[in-house]
């Protein structure tokens, strides 16, 4: 059976990406340190869960042993602000763990390794939507770092024909997303309207974004192994809404008349991101199978039920 790592695969994104592979009948292998991700989220599947941060060097020997036949490299360090307060750690995790997993791929000769990379490599757009041919001007330690690992394996596919595919995700939301930390906002949204609580809102709402449901990630994920080697495509929805166009959609789904509350705007944060997901489609042979609504209505259900579970522990 075909072996596949997934690092970071107890958490959001990786988890999904842990039940896609297995509907497709792989032997699946998660490599995770459960510093933001959670062991419940794979509560319900049947892997192996190796306990290992991937900043330790010996996180490469193991990987080796394993012999993969692919490797799907989800865990990172995620969040913008914290990447603006501790550029040091982001670059520790992001970058040298990133290494060590393009080092293990190189030593085990995989037929694939599959990085996840981020919208915010391009930094504050001068068009949209984002195409990947769009030029890459972080504005944060963490769009460098992603961006930083992607040359990397560029350079590797040249050096030691490292085969690869980079996805630059939008922005990615769906069960289990968090709201502690980072986060994602549409995963605070939920969690706020789920305690009737006002959430905040950085700036003045009207910045855009691009959300993409987190199963079809997933579903990008399995494709994007599959593929031709050596592509780099925009994983979204190819739709942008605003925030407070967001927060509005998400109180009309949860039946809610809770109003939000307006900061300052977040040193690091971009004003508009839409990704062009043309090429993607077509490469992949993969398109988003969830609109906004659809997506947010099973999120925010979701979201409900883990709470009826707690207060039904509790």
């Amino acid at each position: 059976m075909t072996k596949v790592i997934v690092t970071g695969g107890s958490g959001f994104i990786g988890s999904h990406i842990v039940e896609e592979l297995l509907e497709h009948q792989f032997d699946v292998t998660v490599i995770d340190n459960f510093s933001t991700g959670h062991r419940e989220n794979l509560e319900n599947v049947d892997v192996d869960i190796l306990e290992y941060d991937i900043t330790n060097p010996s996180v490469i020997p193991l990987i080796v042993s394993l012999q993969p036949d692919y490797i799907i490299h989800q865990a990172a360090q995620v969040s913008v602000v914290e990447s603006v307060k501790n550029p040091l750690n982001d670059e520790h995790v992001n970058i040298k763990g990133s290494l060590h997993m393009i080092e293990a791929a190189i030593q085990s000769n995989v037929k694939k390794f599959v990085f996840a990379s981020s919208a915010a490599v391009y930094g504050n757009p001068s068009s949209l939507p984002i195409s990947v041919e769009h030029e890459t001007v972080p504005e944060s330690p963490y769009g460098l770092s992603k961006l930083t690992v992607e040359h990397y394996l560029d350079m590797c596919s040249k050096l030691y024909q490292l085969p690869y595919s980079i996805l630059r995700y939008s922005n990615v939301y769906g069960p289990k997303q968090d709201a502690k930390g980072e986060g994602g906002v549409v995963a605070i949204f939920s969690e706020c309207l789920s305690k009737h609580i006002s959430p905040m809102i950085y700036g003045d709402g009207e910045q855009t974004r691009d959300f993409i449901f987190v199963k079809d990630v997933a579903k990008a994920n399995v494709r994007a192994m599959l593929c031709k080697d050596n592509l780099c495509v925009n994983v979204s929805s190819g739709q942008s809404i605003s925030i407070n166009r967001l927060f509005e959609v998400m109180k009309e789904v949860a039946g809610s008349d809770v109003l939000a509350i307006y900061k300052e705007s977040r040193l690091g944060d971009i004003r508009d991101s839409l990704l062009d997901n043309v090429g993607t489609k077509a490469l992949l042979n993969w398109e988003p199978s969830y609109d906004i609504y659809e997506g947010l209505k099973e999120t925010i259900q979701y979201a409900n039920k883990q709470r009826e579970i707690k207060q039904f522990i509790s």
